[in-house]
């Protein structure tokens, strides 16, 4: 079992520092030609994702050596500090692109919404190891159903629907592991999906690009513009790919190119063969991450471990249909893989400590025998011995002093 745990280990840790080295390739390839055409750095891109990818990496190593026992300490405040963050982003961030989603330090950039996905996984991974699972809508709606509202719902204001699905898998997951009935669930799905429809059909451009996946190519040159140059470039990379840096429609054709459309490049550049081997490595992945879950005698490793794999995971499985048009665009990156360093840091920092369930989830600790219990039932007999042994003591002098009295006496 040890070692199962420490395969798992390995493979979850190769796989990730794979993806993030493939990630920063891509990246580069992605946008090094549109930054010369336009008399840039072409290597500005690559530099800033490095620099993220090192932060994310040296956070990675230590929250493998950090004992996520004691995560459940930080996890109150970390949810309260997510949840102001979120709220405070919408007054305070400026907009990018007509969306308050990051706070600007200057070059660097932090997306809160990011944090909130650690964050509420931690807590609710935290509350439901200490209580029995949810089996009504009540129960289920205190307060982790009322909290994932809550984030849904400042997220959603930002706007960023895609990353309001991932927060939304993540915690059916932990409550599936955690025990919740399925029919339970199911209703409580049906009514986030409702809510979400109304959130799609309230704002425009989220209708425009649901019409746009029904039929991307009845519009183009419009809402479908995305879609269909993302499908072109999947298409012209046939088996083997244009070859690395090939690519053409990432020259001003692909709108984000090096964020949410990154796949599509890998599909045009390296064709079918690259596709399926960055798909494989998330199917790789998952099957580490839930492997470490199923394994976790621990119930709070394992519904952290649950969350966390499904975290990636589903980002990336929406991701990757979206591109492949087998769902609506979201506006969600490809997890360690698109640009975008807040993504890539908060990611890594959870395979960090999935990492260290992998070993310590698994450490059981032995009972030690009660060795004082069993002294203290002989401590006792071994004094009832001692008083015994004293009071003959006394009982003998008594008696030797007697006889010299009587021969004393006789004398």
């Amino acid at each position: 079992m040890k070692g199962d745990g420490r395969l798992d280990q390995k493979v979850l840790a190769l796989v990730t520092l794979g993806l993030v080295a493939f990630g920063l390739v891509m990246v580069y390839s992605a946008t090094s030609a549109s930054a010369a055409l336009g008399d840039g750095d072409p290597m500005s891109f690559l530099k800033r994702q490095a620099i993220y990818a090192l932060i994310g990496v040296v956070v990675m190593a230590a929250a493998a050596r950090f004992d996520y026992h004691r995560l459940r300490y930080v996890a109150p405040g970390l949810l309260v500090a997510a949840l102001g963050l979120c709220a405070a982003v919408l007054f305070v961030a400026p907009a990018v692109n007509g969306a308050h989603r990051w706070f600007l330090l200057g070059p660097a950039s932090f997306q809160s919404s990011e944090l909130a996905k650690l964050a509420l996984c931690l807590f609710a991974a935290v509350y439901l190891a200490r209580r029995a699972p949810p089996r009504t809508f009540g129960e289920l709606m205190r307060p982790l159903g009322f909290l994932t509202a809550v984030f849904c719902g400042l997220i959603l204001l930002e706007p960023d629907l895609g990353t309001t699905i991932s927060l939304c898998l993540m915690m059916l997951a932990v409550l599936l592991v955690a025990g919740v009935p399925v029919r339970l669930l199911a209703a409580a799905s049906v009514l986030a999906a409702a809510v979400g429809l109304i959130a799609v059909w309230v704002e425009p451009y989220r209708r425009a690009r649901v019409f746009s996946f029904v039929d991307p190519w009845s519009d183009a040159q419009g809402s479908g513009f995305q879609i269909v140059q993302a499908l072109i470039g999947i298409g012209s990379g046939g088996i083997t790919g244009e070859g690395l840096g090939e690519g053409v429609q990432k020259v001003l054709y692909l709108p984000e190119a090096h964020t949410d459309m990154i796949f599509a490049v890998v599909g045009e550049e390296l064709g079918l063969v690259g596709s399926i081997l960055v798909i494989g490595a998330f199917a790789a992945f998952a099957l580490a991450g839930f492997r470490i879950a199923l394994r976790c005698r621990d119930p709070f490793g394992k519904l952290l471990a649950a969350g966390l794999t499904a975290l990636v995971c589903g980002q990336a499985a929406i991701n990757l249909a979206a591109v492949l048009g087998i769902a609506p665009l979201t506006g969600i990156p490809l997890p360690f893989v698109s640009y975008g360093g807040s993504s890539l840091v908060v990611l890594l920092a959870g395979v960090g400590i999935l990492l260290n369930i992998a070993v310590n989830g698994e450490v059981v600790r032995a009972r030690v025998p009660d060795r004082g219990g069993r002294n203290r039932r002989s401590r006792p007999a071994r004094a009832r011995g001692r008083g015994g042994a004293a009071r003959a003591g006394r009982d003998g002098d008594v008696r030797r002093v007697a006889r010299s009295r009587r021969v004393a006496a006789g004398s």
